[in-house]
């Protein structure tokens, strides 16, 4: 996800959105792909979304969501390990859409649809038990505390995100700051609708199956900080 920044914008519902949108102009190249390749992969906010599946033109037999995906590591790696699956992938900062929006089209994938907002306007327009898994990898960790509010998980956005989760689907969580851990565990904890998963230590120290690092990750691996991976299921 993107690196922490102090942009604070109002959204057309009044809610408060604290990110970037671009950093540098596109170079040509990228440019000319993200607009020729957008309007088909764009999930616009006038679509009615009565089942995710139905976003993607082939058959897919249930939908990912990744919030925030950063450079798109990650989201490329599990679209192309699971062809039957269609992803949904949201991030605002248009640099990182860009990169993204290169790689699907150098790897011909099908199952990928981008939503380039907030994603929790679109997280409000999903159906109930409508989606199979949701990532939320480090995201922006704000760590001064009068910062805090500003952080994705919150006890109101877990109970979206449990909401849209279908029961038995799975919220993955990755971090690598102790204190961001500690605060999701927290809310999580609180929520009736879900239950960590994790039985010892090695299960949160230990990436998922095929895990596809992300540049943010190697990052904090290079800083000496070591990643946290928190697995909830929706009861």
């Amino acid at each position: 996800m993107s690196e922490p920044v102090s942009d604070e914008r109002r959204q057309d519902d009044g809610r408060a959105f604290f990110g970037r949108r671009v950093s540098h102009k596109l170079r040509g190249g990228r440019e000319a792909t993200l607009a020729a390749l957008m309007p088909r992969l764009r999930i616009d906010d006038a679509t009615t979304i009565d089942d995710p599946r139905a976003l993607f033109e082939k058959p897919v037999r249930e939908v990912w969501l990744e919030i925030g995906f950063g450079g798109g590591e990650h989201l490329i790696a599990r679209a192309l390990e699971n062809p039957d699956v269609g992803f949904i992938g949201c991030e605002a900062y248009i640099d990182g859409v860009a990169r993204l929006v290169g790689e699907i089209e150098r790897n011909r994938l099908d199952n990928i649809r981008l939503y380039d907002a907030d994603a929790i306007r679109l997280i409000d327009r999903l159906p109930d038990a409508s989606v199979a898994r949701v990532y939320l990898l480090y995201p922006d960790p704000w760590p001064k505390r009068r910062q805090r509010k500003r952080r994705f998980v919150s006890d109101e956005r877990m109970a979206a995100l449990t909401r849209i989760l279908k029961p038995g689907g799975e919220f993955r969580f990755a971090t690598d700051i102790d204190d961001y851990a500690a605060w999701t565990l927290a809310r999580a904890f609180r929520s009736p609708d879900v239950e960590w998963l994790a039985q010892a230590s090695a299960d949160w120290l230990t990436p998922w199956p095929n895990w596809a690092s992300t540049r943010y990750e190697q990052k904090a691996l290079r800083e000496g900080r070591t990643p946290s991976y928190l697995s909830f299921r929706r009861r």
